[in-house]
């Protein structure tokens, strides 16, 4: 798949606001500063596309992108450590949540892990939330340009080791650079698949 036309639709913080469509919808989220806006901004070629930024937690609303006039892209607010109040993390986690239970035509939920760290007790909580309600959904190790193919497959091997302990079957994987555009054609691909 290429992707040919990228337009911003809307953004809220509810999902009874989200586009009324059938068009399936795959959804990016991760936790604070884990590149998902570059990784975006590189999977559809526009570099401006989704705002990046240096502090955590610039994503703060459900943001829909209609691709090819197909499909549509979601940006979704990071978790973790973005410097907001405990009652604007709150606020965000439900609206998350609701989006997440609530969208039907919610096709796959990327989760973004960074590559260059040990697995995040966060993630793990999240990814296993997920497999709770029964939303589809993969994994795309961030920032593999950051270090060696070595280290990046070593973290991503002890990662799917410790899901492995609660999970029978691993979710599709990928591997991803923003910079060096690794991982765009597979991701793409990917979607292309599930949309066919």
């Amino acid at each position: 798949m290429k992707i040919k036309k990228a337009e911003f639709v809307i953004s809220n913080t509810d999902h009874l606001k989200c586009p009324v469509t059938e068009k399936p919808e795959y959804a990016f989220i991760g936790r604070s500063n884990v590149g998902k806006s570059s990784l975006i901004n590189m999977l559809t070629n526009k570099s401006k596309l989704a705002k990046t930024s240096g502090k955590p937690g610039k994503t703060q609303l459900i943001n829909h992108f209609l691709i090819n006039d197909e499909w549509y892209l979601v940006d979704l607010p990071g978790y973790g450590w973005a410097q907001v109040s405990k009652t604007l993390k709150e606020k965000w986690d439900k609206m998350i949540r609701s989006y997440l239970l609530e969208r039907a035509n919610l096709f796959n939920v990327f989760v973004l892990i960074d590559s260059r760290i040990p697995p995040q007790q966060i993630d793990l909580d999240f990814i296993n939330w997920l497999g709770e309600n029964g939303i589809p959904f993969s994994i795309i190790f961030t920032k593999a340009d950051k270090q060696n193919s070595s280290k990046t497959l070593s973290n991503i091997s002890t990662f799917e080791n410790t899901l492995k302990k609660t999970w029978e079957e691993l979710p599709a994987r990928f591997v991803s650079s923003a910079v060096n555009k690794v991982g765009q054609k597979e991701i793409l691909s990917f979607i292309s698949d599930i949309n066919n």
